[in-house]
This record gives C-alpha cells, structure tokens and sequence, in this order.
C-alpha cells in the first residue's frame, strides 16, 4: 500500500513537471534576428528617438527667434470728450516687420546651443541603441542558460527517479532498508522542486526578451543560437583608451559642456548692446465725427538701440548662475570619465573571471560524472551508501551548473566590455534601427532589397590589439577557438581590423 502511494507521488511529480515545458511549435529566433526587432521595435527607443524631434524643434524656435518677424496689429478704439460733444471713433492696422541686426553676441550662442543640443540627441540614440543591444544579448544569453539549468535538473530528475526505483527493487528484495526507500523519495521530490523553478525561470527570461524585441507576448519561442567561444585578445587599458574616444555618451557631455559655454556668452551678452531694425505699414480710419471720417496712410522705418545701464545686478547674477552650471558641467564630463573608467575595468576583470572558470569547470564536470558513475555501481552491488549518491548526484549537479554559468557568464560580460569601450553597431544592425522610422512603404520597400544581401553577422569583437598578458596561456580551447575565428570569411560589416586601427590611430568615432 505504501508502495503504491509513493509511485502514486512520483507520477505526479512527473506530471506537474511537464505541464512547466515549453510548447513543442516555437518560432525560430536567432540572437541576431532577436537584435534586430529590437531595434526596429523597441517601445522605450522609440521614445528616446522622440529626443531628436524635440532638440530640432528647439533649434527651429531659437532660429525664428533671432531672424526676421513680421507681426500685424489691429485695433478699434472709440473716445467721448466732457467738455464737447463729438466722439471720435477710429480703426487702425499694422504691419510691422523687424529684424535683430545685432545682440552682442546672445543671437549667435543660443543658436549653436541649440545645434549642439540636436546632436546631443542623435548621440543620445544611437547610444540608447548599443545599450539596448546589450539588453538583448543578456537577456538571450539569460534564457539560453535557463534552458540548458532546465536540461541539468530534468536529467537529476530522472536519475532520481531510475535511484528511487532501484531502491523499491531491493528493498522488496529484502536487500536494502526502509530508510533508504524514503530518502530516495525525499530527493526524488526536492530535484523536482528545482526543476520547477528552472521552468519557471526559463519564462521569466523568455517573457523578458520577448518585451524588448516588443513581440507577442505569449508566442512560444525556440532559441537557435548558443554560446560559442570567442577569445576576446584586447589589453584592458587599450580597452579603456578606447571607451574615451568612442563612448557616445561621452561626446553628448561634451557637448553639454559646450552648450553651458554658449549661455555663458549669451549672459554675458546682456551686458551690451543690441539694434533692431523695423519697417512697415500703417492704416487708420475714422468714422467719427463725420466730417473728419475718411483713411490715412502711413509708411515708418527705424532701428531701435537697446542697452540696460542699470538692471540692479540681475544680469550679473544671470552670469553667475550660468558660470556656475558650466562648472557642473565640467564635473559631471569628469565623472562620466571615472564612471567609463570604472565600468570598463568591472566588466574586463568579470569577463576574464569567467574565461577561467571555464577553462576549469570542464575537467571537474568529468570527474563529477565518474564519480557518480561509481558510486552509483557500488550501491547497486551492495558495497556503498545512500549517502554516496545523493552526494554525487548533487556534486554532478552542481559542476553542470558552474560550467553553464560560466559559459554565459563569459559570453554576457563579453558583450558588456564591448557596450563599455562603446563599440558601435555593425552596417546590419543600423539598417535594422533605421527602418523604425521609416513608413509602412518603406519598410516593405527595405524588406525586398535586404534578401538578396548576406544577412545576420556577429557581434563585433576588436582585434589584433595588444594581447592581455594575464590570458596568454589559456587552456588548448583558446587556441581552437583563435583558429576557427581566423578560417571565418571576412564580413561586409564594421571589421575588427578598423576597430583596431582605430586603437592604434586614436581617430574619434563622429
């Protein structure tokens, strides 16, 4: 009785577990299909490219500002006099167009504040753009590791279950204990607990990546990409010295600092002075009294001098208030390169942390294998312990799981070095961005061209740098991994030798 009750519990543990796996009809999604819809359908970049719309429309405000106006006036006014009893009733309308000749200066700096400000804006994108490339990657990366952590747990799952039915054979055959019958059940039921949540993790990241792609959110999805190692041969200070040059958020602090530079100058012009000229047209009709009613023209031209001598200091604090936001800026660029600085070394030392995990979690994956291989032949012919499997079970376990993590891992801080030294987006990829602002038309127009070209290229990794010394003398898998890179056909899209020539020839990124 008791027996059956426990494959009662086994059969649904099995049950609960398969309700958790994915749909067997999945959509195909490679990394790089997966980057793709990002770019050309990612909600939060769309309103970051709203940025641009807003910086344009200021600098067509500031232009209109300081250049040439033409407004119109009307008015009807009608007067009663006390002491006599005519009214007068008149209508006027003008025209009057005017013209800022000269502004000490204050005309010219807005307006450069505002261009600078237009392309602090597409730098703003396109930055949005590899950080939301990134996004895509870890989150690709984060389900490919679910699934693989789902594989390792349902394979626990099913040695516990072949255990546990070993256990129930020789304790009917009288050769084990009660004891062990029910441990094999505990473990039986805790592997499938972690199983369950792996399941559970495994669509947390798919509903993750599906969000930033901006797709049906409950069309299944079947990831063809996997990790494949790729050396990444750059000394972390060139690393470094290249974020400096290349970081798109960098130059958009530049450019702020630039535009507290220009309002500077534009309060400063304050202090002087400034010249308009207007001309226009003048019409005016009387109606009242009669015998005066009738229309006059007039013609006015002139320039306007315009100097405040005295404004009690509010000029003066208007400079300093804009002196000192320079000087915030100044800092905040300062920081940003600490911040770059810092992000760079963080992402290289955990990338080269993973590399060697990686070289070492293989041999112990091995060992765990035999290890349990042995224990689990032992306890068969009546020489080991309970003890011994579960213990070789879950040391298995545990060194699968160090080695998948370490292949993601590697992969995903790979990715974020790369982000940190600001390494732009390959041709594909910006093709790929550009169709979210492309109409309907276009974009079926864009579709019928891009199949006949090559399509899907890898991120791109710089190359042929200085090496870094701590990883010259990596385990045999590097050196497999160099020569496979050096027999792939070379790609039509940002190359790793421009990337390089870059590094060595300092050229800023425009």
């Amino acid at each position: 009785m008791k027996k059956r009750r426990h494959g009662k519990e086994t059969v649904m543990l099995l049950g609960a577990m398969l309700l958790g796996m994915p749909a067997a009809s999945c959509a195909d999604l490679s990394l790089q299909d997966a980057i793709d819809m990002a770019l050309e359908q990612n909600t939060a970049l769309r309103i970051t490219q709203k940025n641009e719309d807003t910086a344009q429309a200021e600098l067509d405000q500031t232009k209109i500002e300081n250049g040439l106006q033409i407004k119109g006036s009307e008015s009807l006014s009608a007067e009663t006099h006390s002491s006599s009893e005519t009214d007068t009733s008149k209508n006027s309308l003008g025209v009057t167009a005017s013209y800022p000749v000269y502004t000490s200066g204050k005309a010219e700096a807005n307006i450069d504040s505002s261009k600078l400000g237009l392309e602090a804006a597409k730098l703003s994108t396109e930055r949005s753009r590899e950080d939301l490339k990134l996004s895509v990657i870890k989150a690709y990366y984060d389900a490919l590791e679910a699934r693989r952590t789902v594989d390792v747990r349902q394979e626990t799952v099913d040695k516990y279950q072949d255990h546990y039915t070993n256990v129930q054979q020789l304790y009917a055959a009288g050769s084990k204990a009660r004891i062990d019958v029910i441990r094999s059940s505990v473990e039986l039921s805790n592997a499938a607990q972690n199983l369950i949540k792996a399941q559970n993790s495994y669509e947390v990241d798919l509903a993750a990546l599906r969000n930033y792609i901006n797709m049906d959110r409950s069309e299944p999805l079947n990831l063809t990409s996997d990790f494949s190692y790729d050396h990444f041969d750059i000394d972390m200070n060139d690393c470094i010295d290249y974020a400096y040059r290349n970081r798109k958020d960098l130059l958009v602090d530049t450019y702020k600092y630039q535009q507290q530079e220009d309002a500077l100058k534009a309060a400063k012009a304050e202090f002087g002075p400034s010249v308009t000229v207007s001309a226009g047209p003048d019409w005016a009709h009387t109606f009242k009294p009669s015998n005066k009613s009738g229309t006059d023209y007039d013609f006015s031209a002139g320039a306007t001098l315009s100097w405040d001598f005295w404004d009690n200091g509010l000029t003066r604090a208007k400079v300093r208030k804009a002196e000192v936001s320079r000087d915030i800026a100044k800092l905040n660029l300062t920081k940003d390169k600490e911040d770059i600085d810092l992000s760079v070394r963080q992402a290289y030392y955990n990338m080269r942390e993973a590399e060697k995990r990686l070289n070492s979690t293989g041999d112990a994956v091995r060992q765990a294998e035999e290890d349990y291989f042995i224990a689990k032949e032992k306890y068969r012919a009546g020489e080991g312990l309970m003890l011994d499997i579960i213990d070789a079970q879950e040391a298995l376990s545990t060194a699968r799981l160090n080695y998948i993590s370490a292949e993601y891992d590697y992969a995903r801080y790979k990715a974020t070095v790369e982000n940190a030294m600001g390494i732009e987006l390959t041709d594909h990829e910006k093709e790929a961005a550009a169709k979210m602002l492309l109409t309907p038309a276009d974009t079926a127009q864009a579709a019928v061209a891009a199949e006949s070209e090559a399509v899907l290229q890898k991120p791109v990794a710089p190359a042929n740098a200085k090496p870094d010394k701590d990883t010259k003398n990596l385990a045999s898998a590097v050196q497999k991994a160099k020569e496979a890179k050096a027999n792939k056909p070379a790609s039509g899209d940002v190359s790793s030798d421009q990337v390089a020539n870059d590094l060595a020839e300092g050229e800023v990124a425009q």
